[in-house]
């Protein structure tokens, strides 16, 4: 298990939401493949790092700043006498290294990973000097998906193709290592530096009146959910979930959305629409969040330990 989950990131999950109840501009559905993508792609390797048997931390996610500069480490993985950083990308079809420059076929260019990889190695050291640690890096640029193929590919140790991901992490597994206190403090010192969300994401211009309302469907997206007795059904895909769990799955959207706006059961009424008493909501509500206020100026926050 990895010492720092992976979470799905914010503008990701506004995104979503915004894109089942919205029309996203072509620009913002681009964006949100994008992140998704790359999104997809840090799941697989994830999954291709729980498979480690030896003795490391695996730190996924993190977000630093170095100075004035943030940057960003998708996986990072600590052994007793190294660290190892991984970019993990999730391209797909045919692309060429040619004089330094990274193309996706036929002649698009894309930036260059590796120049990518190389400032991230250098801020994380200075960091690391900083917080006075002197551990060796190495880094790595992962090409994720098996689709995957590179012309011209320079003799750099720092690419790994889709078909020598294996053969990498059995060689990272045979490595011998032993982990201690001084790199479990290391580790909780990077968790604790870690930023939530990053400072220049794009702007989202959104307000609530221009929304649509529902339930979405957490398997489709789709807003086609109908209220069937203790659940509720998507009519487009035939998804049945809960309707608890449907109800918080869409107060955390309504959160997500709108961080400072307080939960109340109006304004979750309005924005499910489909339920049509308010008092299965309020149950709801009471059950799973801890209740403020009395009558009509009663609101709702997460429990203390959730």
């Amino acid at each position: 298990m990895a010492y720092k989950e992976r979470t799905k990131p914010h503008e990701l999950r506004v995104l979503e939401i915004l894109n089942s109840r919205s029309h996203l501009s072509p620009d913002h559905q681009q964006y949100l493949y994008n992140l998704k993508k790359g999104y997809e792609g840090e799941l697989a390797f994830d999954q291709r790092t729980e498979e480690l048997q030896c003795d490391c931390l695996i730190l996924n996610d993190l977000l630093l700043k170095e100075g004035q500069t943030t940057f960003q480490i998708d996986s990072l993985i600590i052994m007793s006498g190294k660290l190892y950083i991984f970019d993990v990308k999730n391209h797909e079809g045919n692309h060429y290294f040619e004089s330094d420059k990274f193309f996706k076929m036929p002649n698009y260019e894309i930036s260059n990973p590796l120049h990518q990889l190389n400032r991230c190695e250098s801020l994380l050291r200075k960091l690391l000097q900083k917080s006075g640690y002197s551990l060796s890096i190495e880094s790595f640029v992962v090409f994720i998906n098996s689709t995957f193929t590179l012309y011209n590919a320079p003799r750099n140790p720092s690419i790994i193709l889709p078909t020598q991901i294996h053969q990498f992490l059995a060689q990272l597994d045979s490595t011998p290592s032993k982990i201690t206190q001084k790199h479990r403090k290391l580790a909780d010192t990077l968790i604790s530096l870690h930023i939530d969300k990053y400072p220049y994401s794009q702007p989202m211009d959104y307000n609530y009146a221009n929304l649509a309302k529902g339930i979405s469907c957490p398997k489709c997206y789709s807003l086609s959910t109908i209220l069937e007795g203790r659940y509720c059904g998507c009519k487009n895909c035939g998804h049945k979930e809960v309707f608890a769990t449907a109800i918080m799955r869409s107060v955390e959207e309504f959160q997500t959305l709108f961080p400072d706006e307080k939960i109340t059961t109006n304004k979750i009424y309005d924005w499910c629409k489909i339920v049509p008493v308010k008092k299965r909501i309020r149950r709801v509500l009471s059950k799973n969040l801890r209740v403020k206020g009395v009558r009509q100026w009663t609101y709702y926050e997460k429990m203390p330990d959730s």
